[in-house]
């Protein structure tokens, strides 16, 4: 597997995505020091939620990883057009470059980009042709680990039998209510933005359309209807489901037989 990174000098980026970097850090080394461990150190819990926990954390940072890494569909500064699809594309007029149709230039990183979907600050990167299957993956590992994140912490107050090595009341004071309550917060947060941005990410791609299409009013008609398994395997490159879930590995376009729609 040959990944290429890509990364923008962005500084603005750079900042959005270390306060990222910032919250998952917090959670995955907070939850288990406070929640996990000591109760599964007394019984309390079996070894598969502290596995799982970890397991969440590694998939979400990995796709965070990949996503703001991965090249989103930069166009090359010479591309070659085949003559039989030459209708298919069209002048840049910011960067004077050909580029096929639905591409778009993105100002910040100053380039084009295929299938340009948006340019995102908490990736420092656009999500294109290339890592829309990665920042999909990031919206979903990132509702799974706020949602542990939540469960877990709620149990901490209401439902897990009391530690035995702490002392309650210095527990209370030093870790629960500030720390406990800093990660509920931040769950809540990171829950509730990424499920919004998660279901109309989804959406857009069942309907195919893109964020910045949906914003410049660029369609001119729907085209023909696809199933949500060819939509989904269009966007992750392959038909196998499983493959869907898993950042490690390699993506390559998968063409199915259907027009595209047209736009203006």
């Amino acid at each position: 597997m040959k990944l290429r990174l890509h990364f923008v000098v962005d500084p603005m980026g750079w900042f959005c995505i270390s306060m990222v970097l910032f919250i998952w850090l917090y959670n995955s080394f907070l939850i288990p020091k406070l929640v996990l461990l000591p109760h599964y150190t007394e019984g309390h819990i079996p070894a598969a939620f502290v596995v799982f926990y970890y397991l969440a954390s590694l998939l979400c940072v990995s796709a965070l990883f990949r996503a703001s890494t991965a090249d989103p569909g930069k166009l090359a500064q010479d591309p070659k057009i085949p003559l039989a699809e030459r209708e298919n594309w069209e002048l840049c007029n910011k960067c004077n470059m050909m580029r096929p149709k639905r591409s778009h230039h993105c100002s910040r990183c100053g380039h084009c980009v295929r299938r340009m979907d948006h340019h995102c600050p908490w990736i420092n990167n656009c999500v294109g042709e290339d890592n829309h299957w990665l920042f999909l993956q990031l919206c979903f590992y990132t509702q799974v680990l706020s949602l542990y994140t939540l469960v877990l912490d709620f149990c901490q107050y209401y439902y897990f039998q009391p530690l035995s090595s702490v002392d309650r009341a210095d527990f209370a004071v030093h870790h629960e209510l500030a720390l406990l309550r800093g990660s509920c917060f931040m769950g809540l947060i990171m829950f509730g933005g990424m499920s919004s941005l998660f279901y109309t990410q989804v959406k857009g791609i069942l309907s195919d359309t893109t964020t910045i299409e949906k914003m410049s009013h660029l369609l001119e008609d729907i085209g023909p209807h696809r199933s949500w398994q060819q939509a989904m395997a269009e966007v992750f490159g392959t038909r196998w489901k499983i493959l869907w879930f898993l950042p490690f590995r390699s993506r390559q376009p998968l063409r199915l037989n259907l027009t595209s729609r047209s736009h203006v």
